[in-house]
C-alpha cells in the first residue's frame, strides 16, 4: 500500500481483522495483547471467546474499534475491503500482509513477529513449518499430478485459481489445476465437465461443502474422485502451517 506506519513503542492492543494471522498472533503468544477480532476469527477456540468482536473482514465496526483503542490492526488485502482499512488507516496503525504463496506466508510471519517484538518466536516457527514442507517433498506423494478442481462456492460454482495461496498448497500436494483462470473464477456445469478433472477437492470453507454434495459433483462428473478437504489447512497461511504438510500427506494416502 506505499505507507509508512511507526510503532513508537511495542504494541499492548492489537486488532486482527484476519482469522488465519489471529491464530498466528496467539501462538506468538500474545493472548493479553489481541484486544479485538473478527467474527470469522474461531482459532484458538479457547481464547477467542474473551475477545471484542469488531465485525466481520470485510465490515468493520468502527465503533467498536475506538472504543478498544488499539495501538496496531492487522489486516490483509484480499479478506478486508479497502475503503474500511483506509478508514482506519486515518486513526491507526494499520499493517496489511499480502499472500500468493508459501514465501510470502513466511514473509508476513517473520514480519508480524517483529511488529509484536516476538522475532525469535516467528523464526522458529518459520523453520518449523520449512522442515515440515522439505520433510513432505522428499517423501512419495501420489505418483504422478492429477488433474483437479477445488470449489470454494457454490451457486455460482467458484474454484480456487492461479496466483492465489490455495494453488500453490495444491501445487504441493501435486494436485494440479485445471483451470488457467487466476483468482476465483466462476465455472458453468458445462465447463466444469470440459475441463475433465481426475479429482475434485471441495473446501469445508468458505462454502461449507459437506458430504450430500459429493453425489451432486459425481453426477456432473461420473469418473473424477470427489473429496472433501479442510478448507483451511488450504487457506490459511499463519500458524495453521504448521499442521499442513502432514495433512496433505495423509490426503494424498487415499489417491
Amino acid at each position: 500500500m506505499e505507507r509508512t506506519i511507526n510503532l513508537p513503542n511495542s504494541p499492548k492492543r492489537i486488532i486482527s481483522l484476519v482469522p488465519s494471522q489471529t491464530e498466528l498472533l496467539f501462538d506468538l503468544g500474545l493472548d493479553a495483547e489481541v484486544v479485538g477480532l473478527t467474527k470469522f476469527c474461531i482459532h484458538p477456540k479457547g481464547k477467542i471467546k474473551e475477545k471484542t468482536v469488531v465485525g466481520g473482514t470485510k465490515n468493520f465496526r468502527f465503533e467498536q474499534i475506538d472504543e478498544l483503542k488499539p495501538d496496531l490492526i492487522i489486516g490483509n488485502k484480499e479478506e478486508n475491503y479497502q475503503e474500511g482499512i483506509e478508514q482506519l488507516a486515518e486513526k491507526y496503525p494499520v499493517w496489511m500482509s499480502d499472500i500468493t504463496n508459501l514465501e510470502s506466508a513466511y514473509e508476513m510471519i517473520q514480519q508480524v513477529s517483529e511488529l509484536v517484538g516476538k522475532v525469535e518466536e516467528g523464526k522458529e516457527m518459520v523453520g518449523e513449518i520449512k522442515s515440515s514442507f522439505s520433510a513432505l517433498t522428499n517423501q512419495q506423494l501420489i505418483k504422478s499430478n492429477r488433474k483437479t478442481l477445488y470449489f470454494i462456492w457454490k451457486n455460482p460454482y467458484m474454484v480456487a485459481g492461479k496466483g492465489t495461496f490455495i494453488d500453490e498448497i495444491m501445487q504441493i500436494g501435486r494436485f494440479e489445476n485445471c483451470t488457467t483462470d487466476s483468482r476465483y473464477p466462476t465455472l458453468t456445469e458445462t465447463q466444469i465437465q470440459e475441463l475433465q478433472p481426475e479429482t475434485i477437492l471441495l473446501s469445508s470453507e468458505p462454502f461449507p461443502f459437506k458430504d450430500k454434495h459429493i453425489a451432486e459433483f459425481q453426477q456432473l462428473c461420473p469418473n473424477t474422485k470427489i473429496q472433501i478437504v479442510d478448507g483451511e489447512l488450504f487457506s490459511w497461511y499463519g500458524s495453521r502451517l504448521l499442521k499442513t504438510a502432514e495433512y496433505l500427506k495423509e490426503l494424498t494416502a487415499n489417491f
